[in-house]
């Protein structure tokens, strides 16, 4: 099973996707993560990439779709995979279609997470990241144990100069998923909006909904 999850920042997509992949055995495939891994890895890719993240550019689609696509060819993406921050365009979301289809396979669900513009500014607001690991948290909702350390790995968080509320406003009108994307997947009858704005346990229980709703639909084990 391959699922997609779109949304904003500060919707909470990203630990969810974390969630949702853990739940049901699936590779969670992040984008930030993948750029990471191979920039550490010392890949052609992976160093071109980290060159355009260095400072602070977007990375072209066509690095990385590349890189999309030898990391579906790992083994523990092989039962399936939990896109998160991945397309972001709709060239993306077609070489992810092209890509899947050489495999044989096909994204199962589109889920677009929302929220009101107001109560991201307020989340993103209050966002810390480790500077280690790339763990995120949230001041409201999920605080650290112990205020500015990571739990998981005992490093320092620290606020991105863009979770400020002006910068955070541009954002996202810069990040939302175009119209174009949502549309892509709408026309394929895979796209599901959910509630981002609700308790973080209730953004899970609808995710699963929605994904039980389409498996026992669709014959999937």
């Amino acid at each position: 099973m391959y699922l997609i999850l779109l949304g904003p920042p500060g919707t909470g997509k990203g630990t969810q996707a974390k969630i949702v992949a853990e739940r049901l055995g699936l590779a969670h495939v992040s984008s930030g993560d993948m750029f990471r891994e191979a920039a550490e890895q010392g890949t052609e890719l992976g160093l071109r990439a980290k060159a355009y993240m260095d400072r602070g550019e977007l990375v072209p689609d066509e690095l990385t779709i590349g890189m999309l696509e030898e990391r579906i060819q790992q083994p523990d993406a092989q039962q399936g995979a939990v896109f998160d921050g991945y397309p972001r365009t709709l060239q993306q979301a077609q070489a992810l279609d092209a890509a899947l289809a050489r495999r044989g396979r096909a994204a199962d669900l589109a889920l677009h997470v929302t929220a009101e513009d107001e109560e991201i500014v307020r989340r993103l607001a209050g966002r810390w990241l480790c500077t280690n690991c790339g763990e995120i948290y949230q001041e409201q909702n999920r605080p650290p144990k112990q205020p500015g350390i990571c739990d998981a790995c005992g490093a320092t968080l620290r606020q991105r100069d863009d979770d400020k509320p002006q910068v955070v406003r541009e954002r996202l009108q810069r990040q939302r998923p175009p119209a174009e994307l949502l549309a892509h997947y709408r026309a394929q009858g895979k796209l599901r909006d959910i509630d981002g704005g609700q308790e973080m346990a209730a953004v899970t229980r609808d995710l699963l909904a929605a994904i039980e709703h389409k498996t026992s639909a669709s014959g999937h084990s």
